[in-house]
C-alpha cells in the first residue's frame, strides 16, 4: 500500500504512537479503511502498530508489507478471556501507545478494558450493521466499553442513531466519519480481454465478498431477467466466500452460467471498476462501503441497494439509482435503465464522481480520525465537559501471541 502525502491534520501527530485493534484479517471493508488509517499516519511520521488474528491468510499484514507499520498476531480461542485482555494491555504498554483505535464489537469491548490499564487513549470504531444488539450481553458490553472509551465513531448517521438508542448513549459521545477511498486512474482496463469479452458485450460489475448479506443472488437473479433484453449482458464479481459454489450452481440452472464470472479475491479493483458499464451495490445491509466509494470515483453508473447510509451517499438516488433491497425486479429495471441510456449513465457516473470528490476521499476521513485524535493527546485540543462535540462529517480464550515483526517482516503462520 503505497501512501499519498500526508493529509493536514495527521502532520500534527508526528513521533506520537497509535495502536490499530480489530479482529479480523480481511480482506473486508473495516480492514482495508484500517489498513489505508494506519499506512497514512506512518506516513505522516506517527509511529503504529495493528493487532490483528493469527492464523489467517495474512491479508492485512501483506497490505502493511513496505510501510513500517509494525504487526501483532493473536489467538483468542474463547470469547471471555481473562489472559488475552492482560495480554493486549501489556502490548499497549510495550509499544507505549498513546491512543488504540479499536475496530468492531470484539476488539471494542477488550481494547477499552486494555487501554484503560494501559493508560491510553481509546475510540472505537463500528462499521457495519446492528449485529452487536442481537444479545443484550453485547449490548451491555458494548455499553460499558463506550463508557470507558473517550469517542465512540460510527460510519453512518443511521448506525450513530441505533447505537444511541440501542446502547442508551448520550450524542456527545458518538463521532460520524464517514469511509474515505482513493481514486488511481486506470487508462485501460485489461479485465474486458480477461473475460474474453467484445464490443458488443455488456458488462455489470459488482465488488463485495460472496455472503448472504452482499445480495449477490439477486443480482444473479437479475441478469436471467435481463436475457432477453439485454442478450450480450455480463455480471463479474470481485470477491470470494461461502456462496460461491451455490451461486456458480444457480447460474447453470438460469442457463446464464456462460455470462456471470466470479473473479476471486483482486488487488485489482480500480482495474475491475473501469471495465463496467454499471456498477451493482445489491447488498441487504450496509455503512458506507468502500466499494461504493470506489465506483463513485470511478464515474461508474450505479445501481445500489437503499440500505444503511449508500442513499445519503448517492445524495438521494441523483448520483446513483437506488432500488429496495431483495426487490429483483427494481434491480433488473435499474440497470436495463442505465445500459439503455449511455448518455444518462455517463452523467450519473460524472455527478457520482463529482461527490465522492467533495464528500468521501481517503484524506478527507484521515484529516477527521487525526482530528479526532488530537482532541484526547494535544493539551491545546482536550475537552471539557461543557465542550461541544466534534463536528461530524454530514454531507447532506487462550492467547498465543505471535512475535513482533515490521510488516516486511511478517510470514503468514
Amino acid at each position: 500500500m503505497t501512501p499519498s502525502l500526508p493529509p493536514p491534520q495527521a502532520t500534527r501527530l508526528r513521533g506520537m504512537r497509535f495502536a490499530h485493534l480489530i479482529e479480523a484479517d480481511g480482506p473486508g471493508g473495516a480492514e482495508r479503511m484500517l489498513a489505508s488509517l494506519a499506512t497514512e499516519l506512518q506516513a505522516a511520521g506517527s509511529h503504529n502498530v495493528v493487532i490483528a488474528p493469527a492464523g489467517g491468510e495474512g491479508w492485512l499484514a501483506g497490505e502493511l508489507r513496505g510501510t513500517g507499520v509494525q504487526v501483532e498476531l493473536f489467538r483468542l480461542d474463547r470469547p471471555l478471556s481473562p489472559t488475552f485482555a492482560r495480554w493486549l494491555a501489556e502490548m499497549l504498554r510495550r509499544h507505549q501507545v498513546a491512543l488504540a483505535h479499536s475496530h468492531e464489537f470484539t476488539m471494542a469491548v477488550y481494547g477499552a478494558w486494555a487501554a484503560r490499564r494501559a493508560r491510553a487513549a481509546h475510540v472505537f470504531t463500528m462499521h457495519g450493521s446492528r449485529y452487536y444488539a442481537e444479545r443484550w450481553r453485547r449490548r451491555i458490553a458494548l455499553r460499558v466499553a463506550a463508557m470507558l472509551s473517550d469517542s465512540v465513531v460510527t460510519v453512518s448517521h443511521i448506525l450513530a442513531q441505533h447505537l444511541r438508542r440501542d446502547l442508551w448513549l448520550n450524542p456527545a459521545r458518538i463521532v460520524t466519519i464517514p469511509n474515505g477511498a482513493r481514486h488511481t486512474p486506470v487508462a485501460r482496463s485489461s479485465l474486458r480481454d480477461e473475460l474474453q469479452l467484445t464490443d458488443t458485450d455488456q458488462l455489470a460489475v459488482a465488488v463485495g465478498n460472496l455472503y448472504p448479506v452482499k445480495g449477490h443472488a439477486y443480482l444473479l437473479e437479475g441478469l436471467s431477467l435481463l436475457s432477453d433484453r439485454f442478450p450480450r449482458l455480463h455480471v463479474a464479481i470481485a470477491g470470494r466466500g461461502e456462496l460461491e459454489q451455490s451461486l456458480r450452481a444457480r447460474a447453470r440452472e438460469l442457463n446464464v452460467a456462460n455470462r456471470f464470472h466470479l473473479l476471486g479475491l483482486r488487488s485489482d479493483v480500480g482495474n475491475v471498476l473501469a471495465a463496467a458499464d454499471v456498477f451493482v451495490l445489491p447488498s441487504l445491509s450496509e455503512g458506507v462501503p468502500l466499494a461504493l466509494l470506489e465506483a463513485m470515483m470511478a464515474a461508474r453508473p450505479i445501481v445500489a441497494s437503499a440500505v444503511g447510509e449508500v442513499p445519503t451517499v448517492l445524495n438521494g438516488g441523483r448520483t446513483g439509482s437506488l432500488v429496495p433491497p431483495q426487490d429483483v425486479g427494481a434491480l433488473a429495471g435499474a440497470i436495463a435503465d442505465l445500459l439503455g441510456d449511455p448518455a444518462r449513465a455517463r452523467g450519473m457516473g460524472a455527478a457520482a464522481a463529482a461527490r465522492a470528490a467533495e464528500f468521501y476521499t481517503l484524506n478527507a476521513m484521515i484529516d477527521r480520525y487525526a482530528a479526532l485524535y488530537a482532541r484526547y493527546l494535544l493539551p491545546a485540543q482536550r475537552p471539557n465537559p461543557q465542550s461541544k462535540p466534534l463536528e461530524t462529517a454530514n454531507p447532506t480464550g487462550r492467547l498465543l501471541p505471535g512475535s513482533t515483526a515490521s510488516a516486511d517482516q511478517y510470514r503468514d503462520p
